[in-house]
């Protein structure tokens, strides 16, 4: 059974910073491209940042363009998302997601892409 936890949220004054950890057990991670996605309060969940099964591919969203960034260490199973400059419209419960995938076309930003999930992590900034 394939697990993901999410750790690292928190509340930030805007401008700061922070990082976000998902580690993922009970599968072949090396195996995963990986995804993080998250719904802030009355809004549908939305696409944030992918990465493929080596981490040598990335995508981010426009929003996170520039101030966020998806890394990964397979040998920790371990999916990162660290967030520079955030600001208020960024709070939202960030989620992890896992894609068994290692093809060419490994990217995809539509949730049901994504078999497996975290609970979800809260992330606040103030203004």
């Amino acid at each position: 059974q394939v697990q993901l936890v999410e750790s690292g949220g928190g509340l930030v004054q805007a401008g700061g910073s922070l990082r976000l950890s998902c580690v993922v057990s009970g599968g072949t991670f090396s195996s995963y491209a990986m995804g993080w996605f998250r719904q802030a309060p009355g809004k549908e969940r939305e696409f944030v940042a992918a990465i493929n099964w080596s981490g040598g591919a990335t995508y981010h969203a426009d929003s996170a363009k520039g101030r966020f960034t998806i890394s990964r260490d397979n040998a920790k199973n371990t999916v990162y998302l660290q967030m520079n400059s955030l600001k208020p419209e960024d709070t939202a419960v960030y989620y992890c997601a896992a894609r068994s995938y290692r093809g060419t076309y490994w990217f995809k930003a539509q949730e049901y892409e994504y078999a497996y999930w975290g609970q979800g992590t809260q992330v606040t900034a103030s203004s």
